[in-house]
């Protein structure tokens, strides 16, 4: 079995250029150190004593930050290019997490963490523009295969270690992260020579011509609405189910980063194998719509009764795993293939819009729920939302189908 996932990632890999292994080892890298935010809403009950309701709205500005932070990214790597904007985002990243270990004022938090999200997001457009620039068209998809592959395997082994570090003490998880983020700018300024960006000039790229805006595409504008249901499901277990494993189920801070950080590595070392595997067999739309099915039966495994705590909480875990495994390339796939060459750009936003709404809905209104009726009460809203979007997948397809 093994042998088969390895050489399946020797052929997938082949052939790509060295830029794009030097820039997804940085990103490796980078995410080992992505420790801070999957704890943030714990550091901000267990440490600082402070409301869940306080912990979702950190996470909240969070969000507005990182919206604010992706427009920001995108507009200055046109003007500056993508080298200058990953050095200083990834720089600036690393301050304001040491900065924000050091302050306890809650009012300042506020300020700091919309501060902190717009550098970490700024980061990802030029990051997504590099990866581009250091590939052929042919290698393409593969180049940005490499980047998730490393972005998960990081984020595992981030996860595992910070909830060792939040164990010993929360303010190491901010400045063993500050440290990481800036060593990674460092590294892209010493490894990626700005002159590497000549690819970009080099592409012979026709000016793009005016599309049809995807909020007027009445069905995909449907879809998002789905995918936005489903995007706030995904927040709230990463966000706010490590509280519930520490408060209700009592499990230790070490734990949770285990089972936080066994999501990216079940993705890391699963997800292209089981995407090769399972092909053409069914239309996008199953596996979308199964996925979802698989997130509404994660949150039913968290209101069992707590005779396996740890048991319970990694059931859940994979539940969700294999629900991200199966929705998300293929909602990918769906957004690309229902765009077309003239307006991609466009309905990629559209897509990225979504994702950081549910990213500022989520935490919001799951933690007043939490904080008002508890827990259980949140995870029998999201079992019941992720199934009404399963459903809501299967009728938009079905729909779509029966009209051609």
């Amino acid at each position: 079995m093994f042998k088969k996932i390895i050489e399946s990632y020797r052929v997938s890999f082949t052939g790509l250029s060295r830029e794009t292994w030097l820039l997804s080892l940085v990103i490796l890298i980078n995410r080992c150190g992505y420790m801070a935010v999957p704890f943030m809403s714990m550091y901000i009950t267990q440490n600082l004593h402070r409301s869940i309701t306080d912990a979702g709205l950190i996470i909240t500005l969070f969000g507005v930050g990182s919206v604010l932070g992706a427009m920001a990214g995108g507009y200055f790597t046109d003007k500056f290019g993508f080298r200058p904007v990953q050095i200083f985002s990834l720089i600036f990243s690393g301050v304001f997490f040491v900065l924000f270990g050091l302050v306890e004022d809650f009012a300042a938090l506020c300020a700091l963490v919309v501060i902190l999200a717009f550098f970490v997001e700024a980061f990802k457009p030029a990051n997504s523009t590099a990866i581009a620039s250091y590939s052929t068209p042919a290698n393409l998809t593969r180049s940005y295969a490499l980047n998730r592959l490393a972005m998960n395997v990081g984020f595992g082994f981030g996860t595992s270690v910070g909830g060792i570090l939040a164990a010993i003490d929360y303010h190491l998880l901010f400045w063993v992260d500050g440290m990481v983020y800036m060593s990674a700018g460092v590294l892209i300024a010493f490894l990626l020579s700005k002159g590497r960006e000549i690819r970009k000039g080099a592409l012979k790229i026709e000016e793009e011509m005016p599309g049809k805006s995807p909020w007027k595409d009445v069905f995909y504008v449907k879809f998002l609405a789905m995918v936005t249901i489903y995007m706030v499901c995904f927040v709230l277990l990463f966000r706010l189910a490590p509280v519930y494993w520490k408060e209700e189920m009592h499990i230790g801070e070490s734990t949770i980063g285990i089972l936080l950080g066994s999501n990216g590595l079940v993705i890391a070392i699963f997800e292209m194998v089981l995407i090769q595997k399972l092909g053409n067999r069914h239309p996008d739309a199953f596996y979308i719509t199964a996925g979802t099915v698989f997130c509404g039966l994660a949150f039913t495994a968290l209101i069992l009764p707590f005779l396996f705590p740890i048991i319970l909480a990694a059931a859940a875990v994979l539940l969700f795993t294999t629900g991200e495994m199966l929705a998300i390339p293929y909602i990918s796939t769906f957004v690309i293939n229902r765009a077309t060459e003239l307006n991609r750009g466009k309905y990629s936003a559209a897509y990225s819009v979504s994702q950081s709404a549910a990213s500022i809905i989520g935490p919001t209104l799951g933690s007043f729920v939490a904080g008002r009726w508890g827990y259980d009460v949140l995870w029998f809203i999201l079992v019941v939302l992720s199934f009404a979007c399963a459903a809501g997948f299967s009728m938009l397809f079905r729909k779509k189908m029966s009209l051609g």
